[in-house]
C-alpha cells in the first residue's frame, strides 16, 4: 500500500475525528497499545507508510526560473527587434536592446528564485527527536522516523513530533499560535470532546510542531507527514499556484498589442510601399525596421523594474521588505485587508487592565510588559497600598522567570526582547513564561513589588500545580513573621468556591451568598470585555506540615483577595492606521483563532465596520453560496481553523475583492501565498510564511499596511504618468514615421535616433517620475478597480491625441528642412536668419529636427502629465535634475564629433532651435486644449 493510499484509508476510516473517539477506539484503529509499538511493527509501518516529513516538490530548479523570465511578450517584442537591428547591421542598437533584456530577466530571475523555496522550508523546519516507547521501554529516536500507533513522551520546551491523542497528561498546556492562531497556551486534558469542535479547542490533541509550554504528557501518534495537520498545509502551500499581478498581466497583453501593432504596420507599409514600384526592398527594410523599433517601448521595462525597486526600497524603510516587485503595484488595488489580531492589531503581549479587590474597582494604566503604570480608581491615581495584597499574591504563585535575550538590530547595537537598546555585547533582561503569569509579574512590579526581594521575604515551600482540570495553582510560603501561608491563582469560579472568607480594608470579612453573587457578576462584566480573568485568594496560618508537602486539603477555608482581568491591549497607532483605511475605502476584516468574545472587544477598541462576528463552528455550517451574501457585512471570523482562512479569502476573490492577507504561523502560508497580496509577520512570522508571502512586517505592525498601502498607490500613480509619458511619446514616433512613409519621404528619423529618444532622453525622466511625491488625495480615493489597469480610456485617447498632435507639429519641421529650396523666397530668408549662402537642406538635417523636436516635446509633455496630480514643477528635484541631464546629453550628442558620427546628426543653429520652440509651443496650447477636453469626459486620472 502506497503513502498516498494508506492516508486516504486513515482518513476515511476515521474521518479526521480522532479527537471524538473513545480512547479504546483509537488504540485499536491504529493496532496498538499503551506499550507502543513492537520494534519490528514499526519497521514494517515506516517500510509501508514512509518517513514522518512534509513531502514537498524538490523546487523549481534555477533554469527553469530564469526561463520563465522569458515568458512574456514584450521581453520577446525586444529580443525580436534586437535580432533585426544585428541583421541589418545596427549593432549599437541591437547591443543597447540586447542589454535591457539581460537586466530585466535577471532582475526577475533574483526575486523569482528567492520566492520558491517555500517548502523547501517548511521541511528543514520540521526537524526534530522524539521519546517513545518501543518494545515496551522508552528510546529516543528521529522523529522522521515515528509511524501511527507509537506512544510519544512530551516535556516543557519539546517540539510535538507528530499529531497525537493525549492518554495522559500533568499540567500540560501547548503553544499552538504557529497553527491555530490562539494568542494564549492552550491546556490538555485526557479525554473525548465533540467531533464538531474547531481545532483550536481540541484539548485532547497534540500536533505536529506547536511547542510544549509547560507540564509534560504522553500520548498515542495518529497522524504523520502528510496526514498531520501541518503536512495538509504543506500540501496546499505545494500547490498554490503563483498569482500573476494585475501589473503582470497588463505588461504581458501590452507587450502582446505592441507586436501586433508592429506586424500590422510593417505589413501596411511594406505592401504600399511595393505596390508604388519605385522603392527599393531594402528601403522597404529599413522603413520597416524604422516602425517596429519606434513602436517598442524598450526603456518601458526597464524604467518599470527600477521604478518598481526605488518604490520597494522606501518602503523598507517604513518596515515592509517587498519580497516581489510587481505586488508594489498591486497594493494600490486592495480594497480588503485580512489581518491577524494578536501582535498586529495589539502588543501580543497580555496586560492587567482591571482589578476588583476589597469591594473596589481600579484601572491599571501602562501596556505591554513595560513595568511603568499607575492605579486608578474613578480617573485619580491611588496608594499602591490598596491593591498590594492582590498584587503580591500574583507574583508569588507564579512561575515566571527573568532572563537575557539579545538581539541585534544591524547597527552595532542590541536590542533586547522587551524593546530596549542596549550598547554592543550588553543584554537585557527579558520575562519568561506563561503570558499570563508574566501580565501579573508585571502588574506587581508596577506597585514597586520587587521580585528578588519578594521570594527572598517569602520563600516558597511548596506548590500544587496547575491543571487544566483543577484549573488552579496554590504555592506556600513562609513569611517575614515566621508564619506559613497559601496564595492561590485561578479561574474565578474555581477560587471562588475554596473561599469562605473575603479580604476588605486589612480586615478578614465573611463571604455571604450575596457578595459571591456580586463577585460572579463583576467576573462576567470583566469577560464581557474581553478581558482574561483570574481569582485570587490567600490562606494565612498554614500548617507547617501541609505547608513542605501540599496538597488539594489546604485549598479551602481560604481567603478571598478579589480579580485581575487581563487582555492584549490593542496598539496605540492601529486605530488612526485602521480610519485611514476606512476613508480610503478599504475594508478591513479580523480573522483570528481567539475566542468572540475577546476578538469583538479588540474590534470595537480599534475601530472596526461593524464589529460583525462569525465563529469558525458557525462558519462550517453554512454554505459557500451563503457565505458569499454575507461575506461583504463581517468584520471578525473568531476560532478559525487555516481552511478557514482561505475559504474567505476565496470568497471574498470570488466577489471581485482584492485582498491582502496577513499570516505568521505555518497554518497561514496557504492563505498567504493565494492573496492577491500576501504578507508576513517579520518578528514573530515563520519562515514558511515568510517565503510564501509578498510582503514581509519588519516591525508586524497593522500602520505598516496602512503606510505599505499608501507607498503601492504612490507607486502606481508614478508607473501610470511614466507609462502615459513613454507610450504616449511611441505613438508619436510610429506615426511619425508611418504618416512620412505613406507620403513618399521616406525615413522621417532613423531607428539608432528613436533608440536614443526611447532609453535614454525619455528613459531618465521616466525612472525620475518613479520617485515622485504622492497626490495629496491619494488616501480619500476608492481603491483602484481590480479589471482597471494601468491604461486606461484617458490615457488610450492620450496617446492617440498626443502621437497626432507631435506628427502635425513635427512633420512641418522636416518638410521645411528637406524641401526648403523649393520655397519662395527661401535663400533671403536664409540669409536674414544667418544661414550660410547657398546652404542645401538635407535629410541629415531635417531627421535631426524631428529628433531633436521629439525631445523638447517629451520634456513639455512631462509637466502636463503631472499637473494633473497635483505637482508643481520642482516639487520632484530628480526629475528637475534629469532633465537637465537629458536636455545636456542631448547637446552632446548634436554638437560633439562622437554623437554627430553615431546618431548621423547636424548640429543645429539658432534658427533651428527658433522653429522648435514655436512648434512646442503650438504642441502645448493643442496639448492644453485636448486635456480640458480630457476632464469632461473622463476621470482625472
Amino acid at each position: 500500500m502506497s503513502r498516498s493510499e494508506q492516508y486516504e484509508r486513515t482518513e476515511s476510516a476515521t474521518e479526521n475525528d480522532w479527537h471524538s473517539r473513545p480512547l479504546e477506539d483509537v488504540y485499536a484503529e491504529l493496532e496498538s497499545s499503551e506499550r507502543g509499538l513492537e520494534a519490528s511493527d514499526a519497521r514494517e509501518r515506516l517500510e509501508r507508510e514512509g518517513p514522518n516529513e512534509i513531502e514537498g516538490t524538490e523546487g523549481t530548479s534555477p533554469l527553469r526560473i530564469l526561463l520563465e523570465q522569458y515568458s512574456s511578450a514584450l521581453i520577446w517584442v525586444l529580443i525580436v527587434a534586437a535580432v533585426v537591428m544585428a541583421a541589418v547591421g545596427h549593432t549599437i542598437d541591437a547591443a543597447v536592446i540586447g542589454g535591457i533584456v539581460v537586466f530585466i530577466t535577471l532582475f526577475g530571475f533574483v526575486q523569482d528564485y528567492r520566492a520558491e523555496q517555500s517548502i523547501q522550508a517548511l521541511k528543514e523546519m520540521s526537524t526534530t527527536y522524539a521519546l517513545v516507547r518501543r518494545d515496551g521501554e522508552k528510546t529516543e529516536i528521529d522523529a522522521t522516523k515515528l509511524v501511527p500507533g507509537d506512544v510519544i513522551f512530551v516535556d516543557s520546551g519539546d517540539i510535538v513530533p507528530a499529531d497525537a491523542r493525549i492518554v495522559a497528561e500533568s499540567n500540560l498546556s501547548v503553544d499552538e499560535a504557529a497553527l491555530t492562531g490562539e494568542s494564549v497556551g492552550v491546556s490538555k486534558a485526557v479525554g473525548e470532546v465533540d467531533a464538531e469542535t474547531s481545532l483550536a479547542e481540541r484539548e485532547n490533541m497534540l500536533y505536529k510542531d506547536t511547542v510544549v509550554e509547560r507540564g509534560s504528557g504522553t500520548a498515542v501518534v495518529v497522524e504523520t507527514g502528510p496526514g498531520s495537520e501541518i503536512g495538509q498545509i504543506a500540501t496546499a502551500l505545494e500547490e498554490a499556484e503563483d498569482r500573476a499581478t494585475p501589473f503582470q498581466s497588463e505588461m504581458d497583453r501590452l507587450g502582446k498589442i505592441i507586436a501586433g501593432v508592429v506586424v500590422g504596420a510593417v505589413a501596411v507599409i511594406a505592401v504600399a510601399e511595393l505596390l508604388i514600384g519605385d522603392t527599393e526592398p531594402l528601403q522597404v527594410f529599413l522603413t520597416a525596421v524604422g516602425i517596429a523599433v519606434s513602436a517598442v517601448p524598450e526603456g518601458l521595462p526597464a524604467v518599470v523594474t527600477l521604478s518598481l525597486a526605488l518604490g520597494a526600497r522606501r518602503m523598507a524603510d517604513q518596515n515592509a521588505l517587498v519580497r516581489r516587485l510587481p505586488i508594489v503595484e498591486a497594493l494600490g488595488s486592495v480594497d480588503v485587508i485580512c489581518t491577524d489580531k494578536t501582535g498586529t492589531l495589539t502588543e501580543e503581549e497580555m496586560t492587567v487592565q482591571r482589578i476588583a479587590t476589597g469591594r473596589e474597582l481600579y484601572e491599571v494604566t501602562g501596556t505591554g510588559y513595560a513595568t511603568d503604570g499607575e492605579f486608578r480608581r474613578d480617573g485619580e491615581p491611588v496608594d499602591e497600598a490598596n491593591v498590594a495584597e492582590i498584587l503580591r499574591c500574583g507574583m508569588l504563585c507564579n512561575n515566571v522567570d527573568i532572563g537575557t535575550r539579545e538581539r541585534d538590530d544591524g547597527d552595532g547595537d542590541v536590542e533586547g526582547e522587551t524593546g530596549g537598546e542596549a550598547e554592543h555585547g550588553e543584554s537585557e533582561q527579558t520575562f519568561l513564561g506563561d503570558p499570563t503569569e508574566i501580565a501579573l509579574f508585571v502588574a506587581a512590579k508596577k506597585a514597586g513589588f520587587d521580585h528578588r526581594e519578594l521570594a527572598t521575604a517569602y520563600p516558597r515551600l511548596g506548590e500544587v500545580e496547575f491543571t487544566s482540570a483543577r484549573k488552579r495553582m496554590t504555592t506556600t510560603h513562609e513569611t517575614p513573621d515566621g508564619e506559613t501561608v497559601a496564595y492561590m491563582k485561578g479561574a474565578p469560579e474555581t477560587v471562588l468556591e475554596r473561599c469562605d472568607r473575603e479580604l476588605v480594608d486589612g480586615e478578614i470579612a465573611e463571604l455571604t451568598d450575596e457578595r459571591r453573587g456580586e463577585i460572579e457578576q463583576q467576573n462576567e462584566a470583566f469577560g464581557e470585555d474581553a478581558l482574561r480573568v483570574m481569582g485570587f485568594a490567600y490562606r494565612p496560618d498554614v500548617p507547617e506540615a501541609e505547608a513542605k508537602s501540599p496538597d488539594e486539603t489546604l485549598e479551602q477555608e481560604m481567603v478571598f483577595l478579589g480579580l485581575q482581568g487581563m487582555l492584549d491591549p490593542p496598539r496605540s497607532e492601529v486605530p488612526g492606521a485602521l480610519a485611514g483605511c476606512l476613508d480610503a475605502g478599504i475594508n478591513v476584516v479580523m480573522i483570528t483563532g481567539d475566542n468572540a468574545v475577546t476578538a469583538k472587544a479588540v474590534g470595537e477598541e480599534v475601530g472596526l465596520r461593524s464589529t460583525r462576528v462569525i465563529t469558525g463552528p458557525e462558519l462550517e455550517g453554512i454554505s459557500d453560496e451563503e457565505l458569499r451574501d454575507i461575506v461583504d457585512d463581517v468584520d471578525i471570523f473568531a476560532r478559525t481553523s487555516p481552511d478557514h482562512k482561505t475559504r474567505i479569502l476565496q470568497t471574498l476573490q470570488a466577489k471581485g475583492h482584492t485582498v491582502a492577507m496577513t499570516g505568521d504561523g505555518v497554518n497561514d502560508a496557504p492563505a498567504v501565498k493565494n492573496a492577491d497580496v500576501g504578507i508576513a509577520m517579520g518578528i514573530r512570522g515563520t519562515d514558511v510564511t515568510e517565503q510564501a508571502s509578498d510582503i514581509v512586517l519588519l516591525d508586524d505592525n497593522f500602520a505598516t499596511i496602512r503606510d505599505a498601502v499608501k507607498g503601492g498607490r504612490r507607486i502606481f500613480d508614478n508607473v501610470r504618468k511614466f507609462v502615459n509619458y513613454l507610450l504616449s511619446g511611441n505613438g508619436g514616433e510610429v506615426t511619425m514615421v508611418f504618416t512620412g512613409s505613406m507620403a513618399g519621404l521616406g525615413l522621417v528619423i532613423t531607428p539608432i535616433q528613436i533608440l536614443w529618444i526611447n532609453v535614454v532622453t525619455d528613459g531618465i525622466p521616466a525612472l525620475s517620475m518613479g520617485v515622485d511625491p504622492p497626490a495629496e488625495d491619494i488616501m480619500e480615493r476608492d481603491p483602484r478597480p481590480p479589471d482597471e489597469g494601468v491604461i486606461t480610456d484617458r490615457i488610450v485617447t492620450s496617446i492617440v491625441g498626443i502621437a497626432l498632435f507631435m506628427t502635425v507639429c513635427l512633420l512641418p519641421l522636416f518638410t521645411l528642412n528637406y524641401f526648403g529650396e523649393l520655397i519662395p523666397g527661401y535663400d533671403v530668408t536664409g540669409a536674414l536668419l544667418g544661414w550660410s549662402p547657398g546652404y542645401d537642406p538635407s535629410r541629415e538635417l531635417a531627421q535631426t529636427m524631428v529628433f531633436t523636436g521629439f525631445v523638447v516635446f517629451e520634456i513639455v509633455r512631462i509637466q502636463a502629465i503631472r499637473f494633473r496630480y497635483g505637482l508643481g514643477i520642482f516639487t520632484n528635484r530628480w526629475l528637475v535634475l534629469a532633465v537637465g541631464v537629458a536636455a545636456v546629453l542631448q547637446l552632446l550628442v548634436l554638437y560633439t564629433p562622437t554623437g554627430q558620427l553615431l546618431f548621423d546628426v547636424e548640429p543645429l543653429g539658432l534658427v533651428h532651435w527658433a522653429q522648435i520652440a514655436a512648434a512646442a509651443l503650438v504642441f502645448a496650447l493643442l496639448m492644453a486644449v485636448f486635456v480640458k477636453v480630457q476632464d469632461r469626459y473622463f476621470d482625472r486620472y
